[in-house]
């Protein structure tokens, strides 16, 4: 597989980026349906993202969305599981301690993360894994940080990468779900912890968007990242990925979004705000709105301009059909 960073294409991208992306609002995290209350404490604010970013990947598979109904209010994918997440917080607040997590089991998962509309019921993918990957939070917090989420925070002085100690970031990595090489999840528990003041960033020049699917696919279709044709063909036939070649892609892609957020001028974090978005209403698998025409969606996060995609004038895809490729197959992860 040959893949690189296309930089005078991400130039333009980042640059007509620079005239738009203050128009977006800032999600502040503080939304109650999915979020803990603003005068929540920072150890349950800490404790809540830590463990729901731990589980936020994978939710909906080939032919199984993770989607339902939830106090009469419909949810998909990550927005169903911040929903049980913080119905959870309301219900059991216990359930967010070191001491909960450490003895947790599938069950426990299943009962939490399972919702029915009285006909069927729709249940988390891969419940023993994330069952494991709560139990390990729970034990290496107890074992490390006195079971305090804060605390690690706390010791990492305000730094990401470390400088004088293990950052943020790095002492993530002690947790089976934050080992990810691309670390995805651990930068949207960063982005999370600092929006909602949780985490002060003393080495913002160290920060990385999140790369998960839709950023991965954006990028292709924008042409930030090119790969061999080859490599394009089994993209579009759903062939799976190895391993390597997964973060391959994904490290290329993140280095991609770096240079895109230096030349629009704009912190990485809010980028991944306006992609996330912009692949989940806009940029979407199938039926992108450049093909079937702007979408109210859409239209809501500013995704359209002048009746088209915002980002039609930059995008290869736009006029190269191969390039309209959907996510690339790498579905049995942990990772995003």
């Amino acid at each position: 597989m040959i893949v690189g960073v296309n930089k005078e294409r991400a130039t333009l991208v980042g640059e007509l980026l620079r005239k738009y992306i203050s128009l977006f609002p800032v999600d502040r995290f503080t939304d109650t349906r999915f979020y803990p209350p603003e005068n929540e404490s920072r150890e349950k604010i800490a404790m809540y993202f830590l463990v729901m970013v731990a589980m936020d990947h994978r939710l909906s598979r080939p032919g199984k969305p993770y989607e339902g109904y939830v106090e009469g209010e419909f949810y998909h994918g990550a927005d169903l599981l911040y929903r049980l997440g913080s119905k959870k917080l309301s219900e059991d607040p216990d359930f967010f301690t070191a001491r909960r997590l450490s003895k947790i089991t599938v069950n426990d998962v299943l009962e939490w993360l399972s919702v029915s509309d009285g006909r069927k019921t729709v249940k988390p993918p891969d419940p023993e894994i994330r069952a494991e990957l709560l139990r390990d939070i729970g034990k290496k917090l107890e074992l490390l940080y006195e079971g305090s989420a804060y605390k690690l925070i706390v010791d990492s002085k305000g730094y990401l990468k470390g400088r004088y100690s293990d950052g943020f970031i790095d002492r993530l990595k002690i947790f089976k779900a934050f080992q990810d090489p691309v670390e995805k999840k651990a930068y949207l528990l960063a982005k999370f912890l600092e929006r909602r003041g949780v985490l002060r960033i003393n080495d913002p020049y160290n920060k990385e968007v999140p790369v998960d699917n839709h950023l991965v696919r954006i990028a292709l279709r924008l042409g930030i990242v090119h790969v061999d044709n080859e490599t394009l063909e089994r993209i579009a036939a759903g062939i799976p990925f190895s391993w390597e070649e997964d973060i391959l892609l994904r490290l290329t892609t993140r280095e991609a979004y770096k240079y895109v957020s230096m030349r629009a001028g704009v912190d990485p974090f809010i980028l991944d705000d306006f992609l996330w978005s912009f692949g989940r209403k806009c940029c979407k698998r199938e039926g992108p709105v450049c093909r079937n025409g702007c979408s109210e969606d859409c239209k809501k996060i500013g995704g359209c301009l002048g009746g088209g995609c915002l980002l039609k004038s930059v995008c290869s895809a736009y006029t190269d059909p191969l390039l309209m490729v959907p996510e690339h197959n790498y579905i049995d992860t942990w990772y995003y």
